[in-house]
């Protein structure tokens, strides 16, 4: 008559036990390792500077932000629909208007 209360939370706990192994989340660590030690390598000895320089910085960035996504933040392992996939997307596009109005702004209203 009585049911086992662990019976219960065991059932909604393995729903959600399937969010990654020891293996991807080292492989991310490291991947995150590589792509934190690269622009400070570059930056700090001075092997590039000017565009390049930046060039790197932000291409390292966007990476490490794809890494983070797939390996700790399981973008990979939605179902369908992919709501977090638009609403991340969405987040984005506002966020790249935003910036980059604002620096068109900052660029085209110099004080002659």
């Amino acid at each position: 008559m009585a049911q086992h209360p662990e019976h219960g939370a065991h059932e909604a706990h393995d729903s959600h036990e399937a969010h990654g192994s020891l293996k991807s989340y080292v492989i991310g660590f490291v991947f995150s390792l590589v792509l934190t030690a690269i622009p400070l390598i570059v930056v700090l000895n001075d092997m590039l500077e000017g565009t390049a320089a930046t060039v790197v910085l932000l291409g390292s960035a966007i990476l490490q932000f794809v890494v983070q996504l797939f390996f700790f933040m399981h973008l990979k392992e939605e179902g369908k629909p992919r709501y977090n996939l638009m609403v991340l997307i969405l987040g984005l596009i506002i966020v790249l208007t935003i910036v980059g109005g604002s620096i068109w702004i900052m660029a085209n209203n110099q004080v002659a």
